[in-house]
Order: C-alpha cells, then sequence, then structure tokens
C-alpha cells in the first residue's frame, strides 16, 4: 500500500485501490473526506480556516487552506476522476478546541459551522463525523474500501 500524506491547508484525491491516504493532528483544522464506492475514487482536504474573505491572495494560492474554496476543490478533484456527487460519502473529522481556542478565537467551532453552512446549501449530506472535543485526531482514508479510521492523541481508534 502507498501511503499519501495530505498536510495542513491540503487537498489529495486518488483512485489506486493500493492508497491509504492520511492526515495528522487535527486540531481546529477540519479533514473533509469523501469517497465513491462505485468508482473507487476518494479525497481528503485539511482546511485551517472557515472564510476565504479573510486572505484572498492566500486562498488564490493555496484555495485548500479555507473551508469555502478547499471543499469545492476537494469535489471537482473528485469528479475529475469519475466520481459523482450522489454517490459520495462524506465524512468530517477535527473541529477541537485546542487551549483556550473555546473562550476567545473558537476556530474549531468556526470551521465546523462553515462545514455545515456550505454542505446544507449544496444539499449534501454528512454521513459521519468525529468533531468538538479538545484533542488531536488522525485520519485514515483507505482507498480499497472507503474505510475511514480515526486515532486520536490518547491512541484510542475508531472506524467512521
Amino acid at each position: 500500500m502507498g501511503q499519501v500524506v495530505i498536510g495542513v491547508a491540503d487537498c489529495k484525491v486518488s483512485r489506486r485501490t493500493d492508497d491509504v491516504l492520511v492526515t495528522y493532528a487535527l486540531g481546529s483544522c477540519i479533514a473533509v473526506v469523501v469517497y465513491d464506492a462505485r468508482v473507487r475514487v476518494g479525497g481528503i482536504l485539511h482546511f485551517m480556516l472557515a472564510d476565504s474573505s479573510i486572505d484572498k491572495k492566500k486562498a488564490a494560492e493555496n484555495p485548500a487552506m479555507f473551508a469555502d474554496t478547499g471543499i469545492p476543490l476537494l469535489f471537482k478533484s473528485c469528479y475529475n476522476y469519475g466520481a459523482e456527487k450522489r454517490h459520495m460519502t462524506v465524512k468530517v473529522v477535527g473541529g477541537a478546541s485546542i487551549l483556550n481556542d473555546a473562550q476567545f478565537f473558537r476556530i474549531g467551532q468556526k470551521n465546523m459551522t462553515a462545514v455545515r453552512k456550505i454542505f446544507w446549501k449544496n444539499n449534501v449530506l454528512i454521513s459521519a463525523e468525529d468533531t468538538g472535543s479538545n484533542h488531536n485526531r488522525t485520519v485514515e482514508l483507505c482507498m480499497a474500501d472507503g474505510r475511514v479510521t480515526v486515532r486520536n492523541a490518547g491512541g484510542l481508534m475508531k472506524e467512521l
């Protein structure tokens, strides 16, 4: 199996059944994981912030940094490999409140609100999620079968 690492403010898509896509240490960031089992195409977006309007230049250079530019990038990239929205499952991980984030910036909460709003506007249902709380997470997508596993900072692993 080939491991494909998705960094912070990054988006990768695969149609290789021997790939495992992984993104590490999600705190307030969010991973959007999509998979079309019919054509075995999937991808992960690891975005940092909800709204690209805070820095249009950065959004143009790296749309994966923001929810509102990264989510369309993820879906369109999957469509390029034959995926169809109606066949895709969507899972969301992250959005934690790290340190004083919960009291002051609430970045994780804002990120999750943006995800829900974007999906609601586009008639997309989230089939599973592991969000909130106050711990980091690592997410893997197995391209052979679409299985998504989440490991938290304490090592606890679960399948979504």
